[in-house]
């Protein structure tokens, strides 16, 4: 009997039309390229930006993180620009008003719990612990560049995304894994994993 023909394997680079080498996750898509090139791993400081992005990345958990960048401005229409102050005070009636909404991921638990989230980060601030410096503390705050060789390098979580996760629960925040965590402080900038080689790969 024949051995099976070997599996292909992903390359950690795609070559693009306009000369750029990229990491292999954004594809070939060009809204997807933008996000790569302008956002992912672009240090974030302020304190909303970091809680929306850290929300919605909870709310990918399942699901492709393309579906929610499409849905993104869905989200910030929905969740009222993600203002704490305003997700704070969701009751029943908007969360219900939210399980209607075709343009967002409806998930009640996740619903919910961005409301506990928005309660855990008033809570924060209310302490005076800004956000961001809640968030930034987990990696001292410097973004923490690794710049990863292969796909398999690049982790799913780490000790650090592990304290923070912790850290995050304790403060009464949900859908905060280590892996979501993670993916947050990639896309916040906490921690650079863009591959050697692609264009955003600066230091």
């Amino acid at each position: 009997m024949d051995d099976a023909a070997p599996k292909p394997v992903r390359q950690p680079l795609i070559a693009h039309a306009d000369g750029h080498a990229r990491c292999f996750w954004c594809g070939t898509d060009p809204f997807y390229m933008a996000y790569h090139d302008d956002e992912w791993g672009v240090p974030e400081r302020d304190s909303r930006a970091l809680f929306e992005k850290l929300l919605l990345d909870g709310f990918q958990a399942g699901l492709s993180w393309i579906t929610i960048l499409r849905k993104r401005e869905n989200f910030r229409r929905a969740f009222d620009g993600f203002e704490p102050e305003i997700i704070a005070r969701y009751d029943a009636a908007k969360v219900e008003a939210l399980m209607q909404d075709a343009g967002i991921v409806r998930n009640r638990a996740k619903v919910e719990g961005a409301v506990l989230s928005a309660r855990g980060y008033l809570d924060l601030r209310d302490k005076g612990i800004s956000f961001s410096d809640f968030m930034w503390d987990a990696v001292d705050g410097e973004t923490k560049v690794n710049r990863p060789r292969r796909i398999a390098d690049v982790p799913a979580e780490t000790a650090e995304s592990k304290a923070l996760s912790k850290r995050l629960k304790a403060a009464g925040f949900k859908f905060v894994g280590p892996t979501i965590v993670y993916a947050a402080m990639q896309a916040c900038g906490l921690v650079d994993d863009h591959l050697e080689g692609c264009h955003c790969a600066k230091a």
